[in-house]
């Protein structure tokens, strides 16, 4: 299969490269992605005009994209904010409080709820859920809010969604383009993803313990979350303690009949997340109902508004660089039509063909090129776009290899989601970040390191098993 590379693909290349390294430099990035999103244009069309529309066009394409992420996260923090005007938040984490004491039990706690929930559910509702309920908890007992984002997002967005053990639909995509069986790929995928696991949140947590430590990382330092240019309302009405208790309890009760819905009526991804939205607002209601009476339609639009101005704060650095990434895939046909090469399968796609095709094979290659091809499908943020090719590149390897067809699917499968679906890709965890009231950048930035070294643990240990 031969690839044409074009000035699109290069253009693309170049600014990944310029973006990354405005990333670890703590740069902010959005007018590179605005650059380049130009440029592509003008390759694309020939044409200044149609560049200027296509810089538009992609802000379009990327906020209808995420528009469901905005509004339960906007909804989130409208709800968070009656909650802490009101001192029921207080009441409601203090079981928790009781049961987790310190910053390392909450990591490992908040984390594997998230692993479990995320298997069932997938990462984005488990992240509304976890937020709400388990953050105040983790800062209470001493964890900085980055630690709950990091132990949401690796143990979520990472470990469940890559393996996606129970729900299945990554090991079905994998496996269909591999040509074996589903069963194949997740039985391949155990030991793969216990090892990426254990080290990734291992060396994140390491990590963690040395800079809170050192005191380059505490709790006092960090904005209270979801406390955005203003106090939350002041309360009408001062609610007495039974009332306060009531709604603490009636919090996590809604929360929990929201999973149970979820499991009888299989409810996934977009339909799961709305459910937890509508449930947001609901208890924003009758929080405000209780605490405000004669001002209730003020009041309530007034939690709203404060919602979605922290959602636009937190999504507006973001907007520009999802724009620029949803051209690596889906998003460049949306916008520009279609000028690609004739079989081109998308400007990541492309590349990632490209370099496997540009490597002599073995065991050892053969396992590195298909992780790293992975990695590669996965910038354009979302995961799951890139795993059919990884899957299909796996047969092609096996065949010079003479086996490991599964284990190399299921490598290129656990690297592309784990990049884009995703812990590196500072818009793919926008989810976490905002309802932890965390920098998108810092999250990823501090995801890198720990991510990068669970890749080489895995790839080293999927060689032996090709």
């Amino acid at each position: 299969m031969t690839i044409e590379i074009t000035a699109l693909h290069w253009t693309f290349s170049l600014f990944i490269l310029f973006i990354m390294a405005a990333m670890l430099l703590r740069r902010d990035s959005s007018l590179i992605c605005i650059i380049g999103i130009f440029l592509i244009g003008y390759f694309a069309k020939d044409s200044l005009v149609q560049a200027f529309i296509g810089v538009f066009n992609s802000f379009i394409y990327a906020i209808n994209e995420l528009a469901g992420t905005i509004l339960v996260i906007s909804l989130i923090v409208a709800m968070s904010k009656a909650l802490s005007g009101t001192g029921v938040n207080e009441l409601m984490v203090a079981p928790f409080t009781r049961i987790i004491r310190s910053p390392g039990m909450a990591y490992w706690v908040i984390g594997g709820f998230m692993m479990l929930i995320s298997w069932f559910f997938w990462p984005s509702p488990a992240a509304a859920l976890m937020g709400a309920v388990l953050l105040p908890v983790g800062r209470r007992v001493g964890l900085p809010a980055i630690g709950v984002a990091m132990a949401m997002n690796l143990f979520g967005h990472g470990i469940a969604l890559s393996s996606d053990w129970v729900i299945q639909a990554a090991p079905k995509l994998t496996a269909d383009a591999a040509g074996i069986p589903v069963e194949a790929v997740v039985k391949a995928s155990v030991p793969l993803i216990l090892v990426m696991g254990i080290v990734t949140v291992s060396v994140a947590y390491w990590l963690l313990l040395r800079d809170m430590k050192s005191g380059r990382l505490t709790v006092e330092e960090e904005a209270v979350p979801f406390d955005h240019e203003r106090q939350a309302i002041e309360p009408a009405h001062e609610l007495n303690q039974t009332v306060k208790k009531l709604l603490a309890g009636m919090v996590p009760l809604l929360f929990g009949l929201d999973v149970l819905a979820m499991a009888a009526l299989q409810l996934r991804g977009g339909d799961a997340t709305a459910l937890i939205g509508g449930t947001s607002i609901f208890i924003l209601i009758v929080i405000t109902l209780f605490s405000h009476r004669s001002r209730l339609l003020e009041t309530t639009t007034s939690y709203l508004v404060d919602g979605f101005k922290f959602g636009i704060t937190v999504f507006g650095p973001i907007i520009p660089i999802a724009a620029f990434f949803y051209l690596g895939d889906s998003g460049f046909t949306a916008i520009f039509g279609k000028v690609l090469p004739s079989g081109s399968s998308g400007l990541v796609n492309d590349l990632g063909v490209l370099m496997a095709h540009s490597v002599p094979l073995n065991a050892v290659v053969g396992a590195f090129t298909i992780t790293v091809v992975g990695i590669i499908t996965g910038l354009d943020g979302s995961g799951f776009s890139g795993i059919s090719l990884v899957g299909s590149l796996a047969k092609l390897f096996s065949v010079s290899i003479g086996s490991g067809i599964a284990t190399m699917t299921a490598l290129g499968q656990i690297a592309g989601i784990f990049t884009g679906g995703g812990t590196l890709i500072p818009w793919s965890l926008i989810a976490v970040a905002a309802i932890c009231n965390v920098s998108p950048f810092e999250l990823a930035r501090r995801n890198l390191l720990p991510v990068l070294a669970g890749f080489i643990a895995m790839t080293i240990v999927g060689i032996f098993l090709i």
